[in-house]
């Protein structure tokens, strides 16, 4: 059964669709480079991004592309341990932002998911996003989730069928990522034109908000993808834009591209 569309986290893109405007998500590694500087960089694309996704760093990443694979492997080699990323979610709620946690399922698992829900509320996240955990496989953390509030988001792709595009949706809360292209994660040099009937067949089924992830890397991508989504995701260039020291420059050319105003 689909959650309300005017839980904490649909919210954050109902806010954004009142100002005539798509959302702009952000994806950053929890303690990359390390957890204090991953703590400096959250709060500054918070300061930008209507949502941050907090990844949380993984050996293995099967979705990852490079960039993203190589921000976690310094987070590891730096100390990172999974109960970090609650305190990268309270900081970026103490600086006024939002959040979600981008994971796969097995950190979740050995950390405990009931654990891990009631420490991720408590900091106050909104949800989840757990690429490798299907529907018909996440009932305890979907129990979880309910217990405290917070909404399991799942991803749809281009190949997805009509039926399990349907089954997803139902499931799911918050909004819908809408994976641009298949494949791993990683800027490109442009995105996909299959996510836009992507999006269109995805509001068939369901009235969550819809964002389109994989690839964008530039303003003038987010206001294309913004004149038909409801979201729009950014992640491995916000990783590059960090390392090379011009994440609040990235940041604020993608809010004015989900404004139009590129």
């Amino acid at each position: 059964m689909a959650r309300s569309q005017s839980s904490r986290l649909a919210k954050v893109f109902t806010d954004a669709k009142a100002e005539g405007r798509a959302a702009f998500v952000g994806y950053l590694p929890a303690g990359f480079p390390t957890l204090s500087e991953s703590i400096e960089l959250v709060e500054t694309l918070a300061q930008h991004a209507d949502l941050i996704e907090v990844g949380i760093p993984f050996t293995d990443p099967m979705m990852d592309g490079p960039t993203i694979q190589h921000a976690a492997d310094v987070a590891l080699d730096n100390g990172f341990r999974v109960k970090d990323t609650i305190e990268v979610v309270r900081k970026i709620t103490e600086a006024g932002g939002n959040a979600v946690i981008m994971t796969y399922w097995n950190p979740v698992l050995q950390y405990g998911p009931e654990k891990m829900a009631e420490e991720l509320a408590a900091a106050g996240g909104l949800g989840s996003i757990i690429p490798d955990l299907l529907p018909e496989e996440a009932e305890r953390w979907a129990k979880a989730c309910e217990a405290n509030d917070l909404d399991p988001v799942y991803l749809v792709a281009p190949s997805t069928t009509p039926q399990r595009l349907e089954s997803t949706v139902n499931a799911g809360g918050g909004f819908i990522y809408a994976a641009s292209h298949m494949g791993v994660t990683g800027a490109q040099e442009s995105v996909a034109s299959s996510a836009e009937e992507l999006v269109a067949r995805t509001r068939e089924v369901t009235d969550l908000p819809v964002a389109v992830g994989l690839g964008v890397r530039s303003g003038e991508q987010a206001a294309s993808i913004a004149e038909y989504a409801d979201g729009v995701i950014v992640g491995s260039a916000l990783i590059q834009a960090a390392e090379d020291g011009r994440l609040a420059e990235l940041a604020e050319e993608l809010a004015a591209g989900v404004r139009g105003d590129v």
